[in-house]
């Protein structure tokens, strides 16, 4: 017992002793970054760059559509407004001549509207179901269908655009909202199926495997495990449906009539129109307008549209 305790008296020494000679010899390990090291100024330097190349578009067009055509002809594109003014806001919205309407682009934005949300709504319900059937029921031919589905998604648009434009005349609804509808829908499946039967075949399969043993069928899976668990990835497909079909002005030009057409025509017409005065602000507010709502919906949702594009795109 003596021998324990002088044991613990002569550790109880040395361990200052040894406190303090880590102490002289200093910190151990690799030593801290430091703020401002050349590769940081050099990385963030280039960010820096870069963002400002891209935002400076937009700031011209922003402080070009608060300005009046008297300031505007001036020629100075870079200095703020003197004077703001929401004239071209509100005429780009509801007066400004798209041909031979004069009503700006309130009609387009609620064609677009109509087109957008079907569109995206069923374009994504169809290819989720698509792509968990791939993932997780392999029945005969699965393979080939994903095959001939992928080499469809890759086909040029301009190739396919008389073709179908037969389609719709034969079934009654070319030059109508249903007619494009069923382009946009029909389109955007392809790309949508890959990302869900990709982020599908990453969730863990024993789950897939653990509901079939309780007896649970397809539907009742799909809804009550796969769906709970797939926000991301239907956070990605809306973004994208949204972007691709309120940004497109192919098929809105070919396969609607004027009294239709989506809002991107409508700023083409007022931006190409060549009678009196070029009114750069109008031409600006009407540009802004037109982007607002693909911007709205990624700022929105942008950190879910980074985590499933991340894990729709890479596995499987």
């Amino acid at each position: 017992m003596s021998d324990i305790v002088a044991f613990n008296s002569v550790a109880d020494e040395a361990a200052p002793q040894a406190q303090t000679d880590r102490v002289i010899a200093g910190p151990r390990g690799r030593k801290p970054r430091r703020a401002l090291s050349g590769r940081n100024i050099m990385i963030y330097g280039t960010l820096v760059v870069v963002a400002l190349y891209y935002l400076l578009p937009l700031y011209v067009m922003v402080i070009t559509s608060l300005k009046g055509m008297p300031e505007i002809r001036l020629g100075n594109i870079f200095a703020p407004p003197v004077e703001i003014t929401f004239e071209p806001w509100v005429k780009a919205w509801a007066s400004a001549c798209t041909g031979l309407n004069c009503d700006g682009l309130s009609r387009g934005f609620w064609n677009s509207v109509r087109i957008t949300v079907p569109s995206t709504l069923v374009s994504i319900a169809i290819a989720s179901v698509n792509g968990y059937a791939l993932a997780n029921w392999r029945f005969k031919g699965a393979e080939l269908f994903f095959t001939i589905l992928i080499v469809g998604a890759f086909i040029p648009y301009q190739v396919m655009i008389y073709p179908i434009v037969i389609v719709l005349r034969e079934m009654g609804v070319y030059g109508t909202l249903t007619g494009l509808i069923l382009v946009h829908t029909i389109f955007g499946m392809p790309i949508l199926t890959l990302l869900f039967r990709n982020y599908f075949a990453g969730l863990p399969e024993e789950l897939f495997k653990a509901a079939r043993v309780d007896g649970a069928g397809f539907w009742t899976i799909y809804f009550k495990i796969m769906l709970p668990m797939s926000l991301p990835i239907f956070v990605v497909a809306m973004i994208l449906q949204v972007t691709g079909i309120w940004n497109d002005f192919l098929f809105g030009v070919v396969f609607t009539r004027p009294e239709y057409y989506p809002m991107t025509v409508q700023l083409n017409n007022i931006v190409n129109s060549v009678q009196g005065v070029k009114e750069y602000n109008v031409n600006m507010a009407a540009t802004i307008l037109t982007g607002a709502v693909p911007l709205f919906v990624y700022f929105v949702s942008g950190r879910l549209f980074v985590r499933g594009i991340a894990a729709g795109a890479v596995k499987g």
